[in-house]
Formats: C-alpha cells, structure tokens, sequence
C-alpha cells in the first residue's frame, strides 16, 4: 500500500454513507425537554452540517396535531419533503420512513431527536435490527427527565449504536481541514 493511503476505520462516519434522521423535534414537546436550548442548538448544527456536507436529512413528526410542528428554529433549515408525519414511537413503524431510508440507501443513520427514551430509542433498536449502522449524538437528543435520557443512551450503545456528539460527528464526517466545508463546519460549532 502507498504511505498516502491509509484505511478509515468502520466505526467512523462517512459522509457517502450517513444520512441525517432529525426525530420528533416539536413544538409542544420541546419546552418541556431538559437542556432543551443546548439540544436544540446541536440539532441545527448538525442539519446545517448535513447540509454542507450533502447529507439526506429526514425529520419526523409524532403525531402533529397533538404535539404540533417541528419547532420554527430547526423547521427553517429544512426542506418540507424531508419531512413525514408518524403515529408510531419507533419511525421504522411507518411504512413511509422506511422507504425513504432504503431509498437513500446510506447503511449508516446518525440520529438527534426526542425524547431519548421512547422515539429514539425504539427507533435506534429497529435501525440496528434492520441491519443499519446508528451513531446517536447524546449532545443533540434529550427527555423530559435528564435519568431517562441517561439510562437511553446506555442502552442504545449497549445494542450496538455509537455514542458521539454534535462536533465529533461533523468532523469525522468531514474527513480533512483545509476545504470549503471545513471552513463552514467550524463556524458552526464555534
């Protein structure tokens, strides 16, 4: 093998092979969500890092006429076909969801959302049934109840998902410095 090449480990990000899935960021769940400001602004970044990057986002709605619309601040990052209403918790229950993550046909799902025990964590488990990579931002997902939000993230990674965060995520999907990319990455996580 050439010095210059060199192989990246499996359990890093690709962005050739990630999509973005934004789960049930709404309106009247958000305010009540622990940490909800901090959460919030991580999810921003990281749609607007996909963005960058030319990541597929899909984002999903739990029941909208109850707990209503994606909240305005991540909404106006996103474009309105990327998002699907759902009745189910975990978004693989919905036929509609799971074709758009076949269609994509990205193996690897980085995962933001709420709450962390109920939506996200059915939706991680069914990802990683379906024979998909999860990597969960624990900066970028929350509960009402920060121990709920805790004990989730222990058992995703214990199913096999990746534990990262919202910076560690984008830079791994970057791959290098020095690009156009990089330059608009790093202004978001400043």
């Amino acid at each position: 093998m050439p010095e210059h090449e060199y192989t990246r480990h499996s359990g890093l990000l690709d962005s050739r092979r990630t999509l973005l899935l934004v789960v049930d960021v709404q309106e009247r769940l958000m305010p009540v969500i622990d940490n909800t400001e901090r959460v919030t602004l991580n999810i921003r970044r990281l749609v607007q890092g996909a963005g960058v990057l030319g990541l597929p986002v899909l984002a999903t709605e739990q029941y909208p006429k109850g707990l209503g619309l994606t909240v305005a601040s991540v909404r106006e990052l996103l474009d309105n076909s990327c998002l699907r209403e759902k009745l189910t918790f975990s978004c693989l229950g919905e036929p509609a969801i799971l074709g758009f993550l076949k269609t994509a046909a990205r193996g690897t799902v980085l995962v933001c959302g709420a709450e962390a025990h109920v939506c996200v964590s059915q939706t991680v488990h069914d990802l990683l049934a379906a024979g998909f990579r999860v990597h969960v931002a624990a900066d970028a997902v929350s509960s009402r109840d920060p121990e709920n939000r805790r004990l989730a993230l222990e058992r995703m990674a214990r199913a096999g998902a990746t534990i990262t965060s919202t910076e560690a995520a984008l830079f791994e999907l970057l791959e290098r410095a020095g690009t156009e990319q990089f330059r608009a990455v790093s202004k978001l996580v400043k």
